[in-house]
């Protein structure tokens, strides 16, 4: 099994399909605000340190960002692959993290861009409603996300409620910033060969079979 790093714009369903690589191929998902949030919570002189930088709003260095990741891909879950979320972001950083790969012994694996259609990624964000007890989610647009009965959580029967940035203002903003930002990453892996694009506009499970059909070797 080969290790996957995905990137996808604002909405595109990046979280699911980690989930559903993660069930079937049993690979870890490696996020790296979790190795972050992790990293703040252990008790040493640097989680000090990068908690007071964190709520300070000073971006963390892609130094401290890569040794989290280095020591987190050295673990034994990680052997036979792992999904990388939220990392790299520039071409500086993927340049980094290919070094690093090579003093470990490891390979790049495969880059899956996941792209999706702005139509549909609004209809997500801005439908998006979830339960503030249970953290289910819902969506107000799309049918077969819907509550059974509006407002109103399915498994515990709480009011469902949105989130403030959840609106079309924020969205564009996020999206086209997005997409412009990760266009030379995108065509960093085209020119190394490594680079899959799939579609998740229509479903999950179409996405998913093509995300398998790549991890296959293409057959």
């Amino acid at each position: 099994m080969k290790s996957i790093i995905f990137i996808a714009p604002p909405a595109a369903g990046k979280g699911t399909l980690s989930r559903m690589i993660e069930e079937k191929y049993h690979l870890p998902h490696i996020s790296t605000g979790d190795l972050l949030r992790d990293a703040v919570a252990s008790d040493t002189p640097q989680a000090k340190e990068l908690k007071q930088q964190m709520e300070s709003g000073v971006l963390i260095s892609d130094e401290i960002i890569l040794n989290l990741l280095t020591e987190r891909i050295k673990n034994s879950d990680c052997d036979n692959g792992y999904i990388l979320d939220g990392f790299p972001r520039t071409i500086k950083q993927a340049e980094d993290y290919e070094k690093m790969l090579k003093e470990l012994g490891k390979t790049l694996g495969e880059v899956i861009y996941v792209g999706v259609s702005k139509d549909v990624a609004m209809k997500r964000i801005t439908g998006r409603v979830s339960c503030p007890k249970c953290k289910a989610v819902y969506n107000e647009f799309i049918e077969e996300s819907k509550p059974k009965v509006p407002g109103v959580c399915d498994r515990c029967g709480s009011i469902l409620v949105k989130r403030s940035d959840d609106n079309e203002e924020t969205f564009q903003v996020r999206f086209d910033t997005y997409m412009k930002s990760t266009e030379p990453l995108i065509q960093h892996y085209e020119e190394l060969g490594k680079l899959h694009r799939i579609s998740n506009d229509v479903s999950k499970e179409l996405a998913f079979k093509e995300i398998e059909t790549i991890l296959n070797g293409g057959n």
